[in-house]
């Protein structure tokens, strides 16, 4: 017998129905769930642990939750925050132990709302999530690091997921409309020009909205629904207004938006665009956001944005606040916008950030006695000299005469920078001026950009340590070379990396522990180095570890096979892989690369570093010296490489005009036997000695190779390197 509340499938909302069920069915969060990236591949080998989804509303996080539940072989609990207490936690995890006890399976306890949990609820789980009887969920609107228990947030991969774009939202659109079952496929579901445009606009990234929305147009449309199959249902462009109505406000008064909307207000106005700061500002007030509130950030904002560069922004924001307090909204809206305006317009200056300099010299710095030139001398001049030496500025012309002001000890320090602007602008060669007199040296602050961060992983000191132990003997140059590499890459958390040529894992493993919710596919030339990378590899879980392919881009096996993957590369990396070959196979690798990544940074050695002929002293080869130096600047001039040619063949290969960067790296090099014979008797392809034997003949270059080899043996010289970094985007 059935419940007589029971809700059939067909009487759940359209949200509830076209709820996916599978990985393939998910739309958007790509940098989380897309093919080959952590999360997808920990969902396939079935090894989840741990985690925690944050995320605005409609952006999947209880989906995504229930997918990985319907694709493990673990036990699903669902428990939503507002409505559970610590009885029903307690009564999920004797469940939970039962069903590892008696079944062996594992239990996905999934927290909706978690951040509503108070700190007894979310301390009573912590203990079972630890030993492993249950593993986490959550799902939360709030940031994580704020409102979920600092240990639960430590055993937990974070996962931030993002608004959903606007093609996300037509995908899921023509889901709904094309699905017989639980959609309106059964039905023609056609929109005039623009109304489903309108849908998805105004949902902003929440599929739920957008779901809600669709519901109401296409089951309100018909005098009755369900009407009969294959009946045309027009949705026109005012139906889909009366159906979504105006755009909610996303806007929590005491949460994130709340935060990110005022700092995203105060950074349109530092930033001068008027339009931006107009945006935000409309968004609070009909968010019902406190006027006064918004106020008393521009008062900060006149004095740290705006500042000497026009003084009289702090009257104008506090004329406005003022008058506010008089006047109320909804005149009151008139003084807001004035204020935003003027300060979104205004010369901008942060000099009086200058406080916070002298206020953390005060707080780092030993204190400093006043010097004694500036210390009272009413009371005791005559006994400890106090005043002596002092200039009266107003004795001067100009009243001004250079004399030290500061501690001896902070002599020469600069607090304040005069911008170049409006009021600051005016007095600042003045100010320069005299400080040439007084100060010996500017300082300088060098401030970087954070990168994206949108995950946390709990592994990731150990994946550090990790990392750490395989490259401890790795030669100092050839990791310079990475770094400046891996800086012009500016690795995300999330992506996937392609690695050709990699044999001795130079680039895989800091690669690898870059992108640890991403992934790194190394290509080896052969099966030895493949079995060496892969051993290594086994100190991670299988899920963690980097795939490890025998094979090369110059190999149509290996690169039909990766084409034929459902995964594309976000970024291809390498070292001395392309400028080694012919221009035809140049072009031949390039337009490989097009089919697997998105964008390509290479690391290329390139001539222009230091010679054999410049450590030989002058007159020290006989009559051979003339002969050996012209061979060798005619080697250098055969390799020398013209980058315009080659920005040409990049982009005949698809991408576009590359960025090609010069650097050089000094080391001290000892010039060992080892390492003579290397240079002058080994046989690798196109290296020094062939090029040499090329241009001299094989007898010739033999008997110049002995004498440069005793003529160097055993010196240590300073040894530059030249390399181009090349990069480039796909050109679509």
């Amino acid at each position: 017998m059935s419940d007589l509340f029971e809700v059939s499938a067909a009487e759940l909302p359209l949200a509830a129905r076209m709820r996916p069920r599978t990985m393939d069915e998910f739309v958007g969060q790509e940098h989380i769930v897309g093919p080959g990236r952590l999360l997808r591949r920990a969902i396939a080998a079935d090894q989840i642990s741990s985690l925690i989804f944050y995320g605005p509303p409609g952006t999947g996080k209880t989906t995504l939750a229930q997918v990985i539940a319907g694709s493990t072989k673990s036990r699903f609990a669902p428990l939503n925050a507002v409505l559970a207490a610590v009885a029903d936690i307690r009564r999920e995890i004797a469940a939970a132990r039962d069903a590892h006890t008696l079944h062996g399976r594992r239990t996905i306890l999934f927290v909706d709302e978690v951040h509503r949990w108070n700190k007894s609820q979310q301390d009573a789980l912590l203990p079972w999530v630890e030993n492993g009887t249950v593993i986490l969920i959550g799902a939360t609107t709030e940031n994580p690091y704020f409102t979920v228990n600092k240990a639960l947030v430590s055993r937990s991969r974070i996962f931030q997921l993002t608004g959903l774009d606007e093609a996300h939202l037509f995908a899921i659109a023509h889901q709904v409309l094309s699905d017989t079952k639980r959609g309106y496929g059964r039905w023609k579901v056609e929109f005039e020009p623009g109304a489903l445009d309108h849908l998805v606009s105004v949902s902003s990234g929440d599929a739920r909205s957008l779901l809600n929305a669709l519901e109401l147009a296409v089951e309100t449309t018909p005098e009755a629904f369900p009407p009969p199959e294959g009946e045309h249902i027009v949705i026109s462009l005012q139906i889909a207004e009366e159906s979504i109505q105006r755009k909610a406000v996303l806007y929590d008064r005491e949460g994130d938006y709340h935060f990110d909307t005022i700092s995203a207000f105060i950074k349109s106005i530092r930033g001068s665009d008027p339009d931006a700061a107009l945006y935000w500002l409309a968004l609070m007030v009909r968010a019902g956001e406190d006027p006064r509130f918004i106020f008393r950030r521009m008062l900060v904002s006149a004095c740290e944005d705006i500042g000497q560069a026009a003084p009289e922004a702090l009257g104008v924001v506090q004329n406005c606040a003022e008058a506010f307090d008089r006047v109320g909204l909804p005149e009151g809206q008139y003084l807001l916008a004035h204020a935003c305006l003027y300060l979104s317009t205004a010369p901008k200056s942060n000099s009086v950030l200058g406080y916070f300099d002298a206020l953390k010299t005060v707080d780092e710095e030993a204190n400093s006695r006043v010097p004694s030139h500036l210390q009272d001398a009413s009371r005791d001049k005559q006994a400890f000299g106090h005043g002596e030496g002092y200039k009266y500025p107003h004795a001067w012309r100009e009243h001004w005469t250079a004399q030290q002001y500061l501690p001896a000890s902070l002599a020469g320090r600069v607090f304040y920078r005069p911008g170049e602007l409006g009021h600051e602008g005016s007095i600042r060669e003045t100010l320069l001026q005299r400080r040439k007199l007084q100060v010996a040296a500017m300082l300088e602050d060098d401030q970087s950009p954070p990168g994206e961060i949108l995950t946390y992983s709990p592994g990731d000191s150990e994946r550090e340590r990790w990392v750490r132990r395989l490259e401890r003997n790795l030669d100092s140059p050839v990791s310079r070379v990475r770094q400046i590499l891996f800086d012009s890459w500016r690795p995300l958390r999330h992506q996937r990396v392609l690695i050709p040529a990699d044999s001795g894992g130079l680039l895989l493993w800091e690669a690898h522990r870059l992108v640890p919710e991403g992934g790194v596919t190394a290509l080896v030339p052969s099966p030895k180095q493949q079995a060496a990378l892969g051993w290594l590899a086994e100190g991670l879980p299988a899920s963690e570890r980097p795939r490890i392919i025998l094979g090369s881009l110059n190999d149509a096996e290996t690169l039909a096979s990766l084409s034929a993957e459902e995964t594309r590369f976000d970024v291809l990396l390498a070292r001395n892989c392309l400028l080694r070959h012919s221009a035809d196979t140049r072009l031949q690798l390039l337009r490989a690369v097009h089919t697997l990544a998105a964008r390509f940074h290479l690391a290329e050695g390139v001539p222009g570093g230091t010679r054999i002929g410049q450590l030989v002293p002058s007159g020290s080869l006989g009559g051979s010296e003339q002969l050996f130096r012209e061979a060798e600047e005619s080697i250098y001039r055969d390799m020398d490489i013209d980058t315009d040619a080659l920005a040409n063949l990049i982009e005949k290969g698809g991408w576009k005009r590359p960025e090609i960067r010069r650097h050089e790296i000094t080391e001290q090099r000892g010039l060992t036997s080892q390492l003579l014979d290397r240079w002058f008797f080994s046989n690798g392809e196109n290296g020094y000695r062939q090029r040499m034997e090329l241009a001299l003949g094989e007898a010739e270059w033999r008997e110049l190779a002995l004498k440069l080899k005793e003529l160097l043996g055993g010196k240590t010289i300073a040894w530059t390197s030249c390399f181009w970094i090349i990069s480039s985007v796909k050109n679509e």
